[in-house]
């Protein structure tokens, strides 16, 4: 990526950036989709050695590209889109899988907590050339209001029981009549289960297993995909 080429907008966004993080751009490849991704490249500084598993409440889960994540986008890049669809990414740190769906024609908007994760997004939009990106954002417990989607999807957003209620709420106030919910998971996250369990009262879920190669050996992804009764 050629930093060069970023609209004066997106530059200013990454100085700011660059004052509290050591950053670079990687490319990212899902099914003939080639990204350039904003991402943090002194993480085990700023992780400090810490287990996602271990304590969700206190670990950065945005400053990582996590596998649910790159899952997640390839489902985007696979499956049909019709141009024009409006596309919701919750918790989306940064943003792969909605950004991949940006680039096959939905109407995306990127969420998140934390204005400094929306400036990763910013930039990686802009040095991908897209133009026809939103970012919002959305604290479960207090949403704002925000049209319907046509699409919702989420990679590693289920952490502490009492944001599921929250969660599902953002769901049944931002989906569209005959939307779709996408969800992507670890394996070994056990909030998943009772999660889904809550949701089943109000939704069709299917549900499929994806193993990945990484560098520790295989990893089972789980894929849900959520619809209303």
């Amino acid at each position: 990526m050629n930093e060069i080429n970023l609209p004066d907008s997106a530059r200013d966004v990454l100085k700011r950036i660059r004052k509290k993080y050591k950053v670079g751009f990687e490319t990212l490849s899902i099914r003939g989709h080639r990204l350039s991704l904003l991402q943090v490249q002194d993480l085990e500084h700023l992780l400090a050695g810490k287990d996602p598993f271990a304590d969700v409440s206190n670990f950065p889960f945005w400053v990582k590209l996590w596998e649910a994540s790159l899952m997640l986008a390839d489902v985007m890049a696979s499956i049909p889109c019709q141009p024009g669809q409006t596309l919701l990414e919750l918790g989306a740190g940064l943003a792969a899988p909605g950004l991949v769906a940006a680039t096959r024609g939905y109407k995306v908007t990127l969420s998140d907590y934390e204005p400094h994760i929306l400036d990763f997004q910013r930039v990686s939009a802009a040095a991908n050339g897209l133009t026809d990106v939103e970012f919002r954002m959305v604290d479960w417990k207090s949403p704002p209001v925000l049209p319907p989607f046509n699409v919702i999807i989420g990679a590693e957003i289920l952490f502490r029981d009492e944001f599921f209620q929250p969660l599902l709420n953002v769901f049944d106030s931002y989906l569209a009549p005959e939307g779709t919910i996408y969800m992507a998971h670890d394996a070994r996250r056990k909030s998943l289960p009772k999660f889904l369990n809550l949701a089943g009262e109000k939704y069709r879920i299917a549900v499929s297993a994806r193993k990945m190669k990484t560098e520790d050996g295989e990893l089972t992804i789980i894929i849900n995909r959520l619809q209303k009764k």
